[in-house]
C-alpha cells in the first residue's frame, strides 16, 4: 500500500492512514511509503500493531521482505534482528536500533503517528 504525500506540520505529530487492518494478519510485516519515507508496519501473533522504519538500518534493505519471528524482524539481506517494539538491534550485523512509531488499529483501519508530515 502507498499513502499519497500529506503536507503537515514538522513540529506535531499526525495520526497518518496506513491501510485496511484486514491486510495485516499475525506476524505478518507490511510496507507503508509515505512522502519519501519508508516504514514498516506490523502486527504481533497478540494481535498488536507496531510501525518502525522500514529499513535495515545495516544494509538499507526493506525490513517487509523479513520474517516476523518471536515480536523480532528478521532482515532479509544478513538476518540481523531487531526488537519490534523497541527497535532495539538484536543479533548481527544489526546494530543500530529502528526508530518506532506509535501505532493503533481503530474502527478497521491502521495508522501511525510520525512528525513531518
Amino acid at each position: 500500500m502507498v499513502a499519497s504525500k500529506i503536507t503537515r506540520s514538522a513540529a506535531t505529530p499526525e495520526w497518518i492512514d496506513v491501510g485496511a487492518s484486514a491486510v495485516l494478519r499475525p506476524n505478518e510485516v507490511i510496507r507503508f511509503d509515505q512522502g519519501d519515507q519508508t516504514f514498516a508496519v506490523y502486527r504481533l501473533a497478540d494481535g498488536s500493531v507496531h510501525a518502525s522504519d522500514g529499513l535495515c538500518t545495516h544494509g538499507r534493505t526493506p525490513l517487509c521482505n523479513g520474517l516476523v519471528i518471536d515480536g523480532q524482524i528478521e532482515c532479509p539481506k544478513h538476518n540481523g534482528r531487531f526488537d519490534i517494539a523497541t527497535g532495539r538491534a538484536i543479533t548481527r550485523p544489526a546494530t543500530v536500533e529502528l526508530t518506532t512509531y506509535e501505532a493503533r488499529d481503530v474502527d478497521g483501519r491502521i495508522r501511525i503517528r510520525i512528525r513531518g508530515f
